[in-house]
C-alpha cells in the first residue's frame, strides 16, 4: 500500500465520462487532448453500460465499446451503474463524478463542451448549485412565460450574471452536461480539477453526416448504419479499429436500436397495467410522473412499438427524449425509491472494471491503494465484499444487460450470453 500511494504522487491520473455510442473519431480526439491537456500518465474511462441517457439501448453492447476505447486511448475503462447512465444530466454527472471521486486517484475530469472554456461554465455551475432566491424568481417568472425548462433557466442566468453566459448555449447538450459535471464537483467538494476543450464538428444533434471533415456526430453516425447507407458510409469518421470490429460485427450483435425492445416494453406495460391504486400507477418509476403515468394508460392500448409509443405520447409540455427516458426505466426497473435510497448512501459503492490495458497494471495497484470504494472484476466475488446497497446496484446492472442481450439474441438469432461468464477486455 506504501509504495502504491508513494508511486500516485509520482503520476497524473484524469478521467473522462462518455457513452462511446459508438466510438468515434471525435472520442479518439477527447482522449488525446485529455492526455495532451492534463499530463496524465493514465486515462479512466467512466462509460455508461447497455443504455444510454436518452433513454435509448447502446447501438452495440458494452464490451465492444470498451474495447473501442481502450483501442484508442483509455487505459481502464469502468461501468457507470445504468440508474445513473440512464438518468437526466444531473444524475448522470452525479454518479460518474461520483465514482471517478471515490477511486481517491483521479486528478482530473476532461470533458467536451460547445463553449469551449471553463470559467463562464464554472460561473454558471456556481449559481445553479447554490440557486440563490434572485435566481430562482427569475426562473419562476420565465417558467411563467411558457418557456420550456432550458430555454427558462437560460433567460433566467442571462438576467441574473448580467449577461455573463450570453453567448453560451444552455440548450447544448455538452454545454449542460460540462455545468452538471462542476457542480457535482462542487457538490462532492472534489479535489479534482475539471479541463474542457472544444467540441469538433457538427452538432451534437446532427442526423446528417459531415462530409466536409472527419468529425461527425454520433448521432449521424448512428443514423447512418440504421439507414440503407449502412457501415460504408461511417469508415472515415471512425477509427480504423472501430470500423473493422463493427464490420466484424455487423448483422451478428449489432445494430441494436430501441424498438428492439419493443414487445419486453409491452410486456411490462401490460403487466403493470393491473397494478398500483386505482389499477394502473407507474408514477414509482424515475422519472414518471402521474400525468405521464396517465397517458400512458390511455394510450396503452394503440401501441405499436417503442418509438411510435414515444411519438404518441410526446407533447409540448414533455420531450421525446424524457419519454423514452421514463419507458426505459419502465422496461428496466428503476424506481425512484432506488435512486433515492442511493443518494442518500453516497450515490456509488463499487467501480466495475470492463477492461484495462496491461500497462495500465500500476494504475490498478494506486485505485486499490486510495479508493473508499472496492473493485469488481469478477461478478462472483461481488457477495464477499459489497454491501446490501451495492449487491443491489451491481444486480441491476446485470438485470440490465441480461435485457440488452435477450433483444440482440432473438434478433440476430445468436447465443445468449451470461453476464457471470463475460471476460474483461485485456489489451
Amino acid at each position: 500500500m506504501y509504495w502504491e500511494r508513494k508511486q500516485k504522487l509520482l503520476m497524473k491520473i484524469a478521467g473522462v465520462i462518455a457513452e462511446y455510442n459508438p466510438f468515434h473519431n471525435g472520442h479518439q480526439y477527447h482522449l488525446e487532448q485529455t492526455r495532451a491537456l492534463s499530463g496524465a500518465d493514465f486515462i479512466i474511462a467512466v462509460i455508461s453500460g447497455d443504455f444510454m441517457q436518452r433513454g435509448v439501448p447502446a447501438l452495440i453492447h458494452k464490451y465492444a465499446r470498451t474495447e473501442m476505447a481502450l483501442q484508442n486511448g483509455a487505459d481502464l475503462v469502468l461501468e457507470l451503474p445504468a440508474v445513473y447512465a440512464t438518468g437526466s444530466a444531473e444524475f448522470f454527472a452525479m454518479g460518474a463524478v461520483s465514482l471517478l471521486d471515490r477511486l481517491g486517484s483521479v486528478d482530473f475530469l476532461c470533458f467536451g463542451s460547445e463553449c469551449g472554456s471553463l470559467k463562464p461554465l464554472a460561473k454558471i455551475a456556481s449559481v445553479l448549485q447554490d440557486e440563490p432566491e434572485e435566481y430562482r424568481s427569475a426562473l419562476q417568472i420565465e417558467l411563467k412565460k411558457g418557456h420550456s425548462f432550458p430555454k427558462a433557466r437560460s433567460l433566467a442566468l442571462q438576467g441574473f450574471l448580467s449577461g455573463c453566459p450570453g453567448s453560451i448555449d444552455l440548450t447544448s447538450p455538452n454545454n449542460i452536461l460540462g455545468i452538471e459535471y462542476i457542480k457535482a464537483l462542487f457538490k462532492r467538494s472534489s479535489r479534482i480539477a475539471p479541463l474542457t476543450l472544444q467540441r469538433q464538428g457538427s452538432g451534437y444533434h446532427d442526423s446528417v453526416l459531415n462530409d466536409s471533415m472527419s468529425f461527425s456526430s454520433a448521432s449521424a453516425i448512428r443514423d447512418s448504419i440504421h439507414s440503407r447507407a449502412g457501415l460504408s458510409a461511417i469508415q472515415r469518421h471512425v477509427p480504423s479499429s472501430v470500423f473493422q470490429q463493427l464490420q466484424a460485427a455487423y448483422g451478428k450483435s449489432f445494430p441494436i436500436s430501441s424498438n428492439d425492445f419493443s414487445l419486453m416494453l409491452q410486456y411490462r406495460l401490460l403487466l403493470e397495467s393491473g397494478n398500483g391504486e386505482g389499477g394502473y400507477g407507474l408514477s414509482h418509476y424515475q422519472d414518471v410522473t402521474s400525468a405521464l403515468s396517465g397517458k400512458i394508460r390511455k394510450n396503452l392500448y394503440n401501441y405499436e412499438n417503442f418509438e411510435q409509443f414515444c411519438s404518441l405520447l410526446k407533447s409540448k409540455e414533455i420531450t421525446h427524449s424524457r419519454i423514452s427516458r421514463s419507458l426505459t426505466h419502465i422496461l428496466l426497473g428503476i424506481t425512484s425509491a432506488k435512486m433515492q435510497e442511493y443518494m442518500e448512501k453516497d450515490y456509488i459503492f463499487y467501480a466495475r472494471i470492463l477492461g484495462f490495458r496491461r500497462e495500465a497494471a500500476p494504475l490498478l495497484g494506486i485505485l486499490k491503494a486510495n479508493a473508499s470504494i472496492p473493485l469488481v472484476s469478477k461478478l462472483a466475488d461481488a457477495p464477499s465484499f459489497l454491501d446490501e446497497a451495492g449487491l443491489s446496484m451491481l444486480e441491476d446492472d446485470i438485470r440490465c444487460a441480461h435485457i440488452y442481450d435477450s433483444a440482440a439474441c432473438h434478433k440476430f438469432q445468436s447465443p445468449f450470453i451470461n453476464e457471470y461468464s463475460r471476460q474483461l477486455v485485456i489489451l
